[in-house]
């Protein structure tokens, strides 16, 4: 379900925003050229399977010399999103990051995963990662120009969809 607010914010919306910071319940809130969009935390079993991917993510990148982190800002303060997992060359040591070299989506209901592709592009998101606990499946899609590609596997962190498949505990 969609709510949208035209015009100036109403204070009664302001004063929510400022409730969910004060209370951390603002951490996959994203704003969207200007547009807030205030995101619920995700299910238990979303987390469980978020912590599985930290698991199976972090000797990957180790072992190419980068780090895993999320959620975390990827844009600026105007316009970002937040993916569940990123995969970055670097520590960020930022509130905002500019890019990541693969973010983690983990599909929920009612999300908007896929509206986020042509985002992660703009931004030079290397790869994108779906997951979907539902179906029990990880989609990899690669940057191809300014556009994303399905493929059968991160050729950043030399894995493929379907071995990913095998080795979480859905």
């Amino acid at each position: 379900m969609k709510t949208v607010v035209l015009g100036p914010r109403p204070s009664e919306i302001e004063e929510l925003i400022n409730r969910r910071r004060r209370l951390g319940l603002d951490t996959y809130d994203e704003v969207w050229e200007g547009s807030y969009h205030m995101a619920p935390a995700p299910h238990s079993d979303h987390g469980r399977l978020d912590t599985e991917l930290a698991l199976l993510l972090v000797p990957l990148a180790k072992a190419v010399g980068m780090v895993v982190w999320g959620p975390l800002n990827i844009g600026g303060p105007e316009d970002y999103r937040v993916p569940d997992r990123a995969v970055l060359r670097a520590d960020p040591h930022a509130t905002f990051v500019p890019t990541a070299a693969v973010v983690v989506e983990i599909v929920s209901p009612d999300d908007e995963t896929y509206e986020k592709l042509p985002f992660y592009a703009t931004h030079g998101v290397d790869e994108v990662w779906v997951v979907d606990r539902q179906q029990q499946r990880v989609d990899i899609f690669a940057l191809e120009g300014d556009r994303y590609a399905a493929v059968q596997g991160s050729a950043l962190l030399r894995t493929s969809g379907e071995e990913l498949v095998r080795l979480i505990a859905w």
